[in-house]
């Protein structure tokens, strides 16, 4: 905030100095590469969180009334500042990871009366799509062969979510894209976590489940049917108990 307020202050000396030669309404305009409060970001866009401590709680407050405009970096999202039209980030101009595969880019063109700005957002064109796409092998398959015939150009993100492990996929699903002008760039396999633990009940916590319960949330999450449990059940009761054991002869 000081630092703001000593630089605008010279801006404004210089604003002034200016107005005595005849150069009048000059705009004053300001930059800057921070994460402010509340600023909006999306899953798997690249973002990091640079700040320590309180830093992440900038508000607009720390920025002086007397800029006309603030062109704000750092987060991927197009967004104001606050509700105030003339502190704003533009975002990127191109999807910086497939968290933001669907969202519209721009960049914002001022043109000034005096010291007033005009906003004017414009499109940026997405000249690259990217795709994420998330099923089983067959669901997969399904809608590469839906985007073939769309001709579809995407880069894309595949998330496997088959229970068992299959066999050759990404041969597979690149022989899929025979003839096509899309590019598998990643290829996941949902976890374990992914599909049993993640899924938590309304208002559950990882806090509210003991290890048991984890346990057999990745059985379930596994499929394992009920006459191959009771052998790793055994084999996890043995492994808690030698943890337990260990824990005591540590004390």
């Amino acid at each position: 905030k000081t630092h703001y307020a000593e630089v605008v202050k010279l801006a404004e000396e210089k604003r002034t100095a200016f107005a005595g030669e005849g150069i009048v309404g000059l705009p004053l305009l300001a930059m800057g590469h921070l994460f402010t409060n509340g600023g909006t970001t999306v899953d798997g866009d690249g973002v990091r969180e640079l700040y320590v401590g309180s830093l992440a709680h900038v508000g607009k407050e720390v920025f002086p009334t007397a800029i006309d405009y603030l062109a704000l970096g750092h987060l991927h999202v197009p967004q104001r500042v606050g509700g105030a039209e003339h502190i704003r980030y533009s975002g990127s101009p191109i999807a910086m990871g497939y968290g933001e595969a669907k969202q519209k880019k721009q960049v914002i063109l001022i043109e000034f009366s005096g010291s007033t700005p005009e906003i004017k957002p414009l499109a940026v064109p997405c000249f690259q799509p990217l795709m994420r796409l998330v099923g089983s092998l067959a669901q997969l398959q399904t809608a590469i062969e839906q985007l073939k015939t769309e001709d579809s150009r995407a880069w894309l993100e595949i998330e496997c979510t088959e229970s068992n492990a299959v066999s050759h996929l990404q041969e597979r699903l690149t022989h899929g894209l025979a003839g096509s002008k899309m590019e598998i760039l990643r290829i996941k396999r949902q976890s374990l976590g992914d599909r049993g633990i993640g899924r938590l009940e309304n208002n559950e916590t990882l806090e509210d489940l003991d290890p048991d319960d984890v346990f057999r949330r990745c059985l379930n999450a596994a499929d394992i049917a009920e006459q191959d449990r009771a052998g790793l059940v055994a084999s996890y009761q043995e492994v808690m108990q030698s943890l337990h054991e260990e824990d005591r002869n540590a004390e």
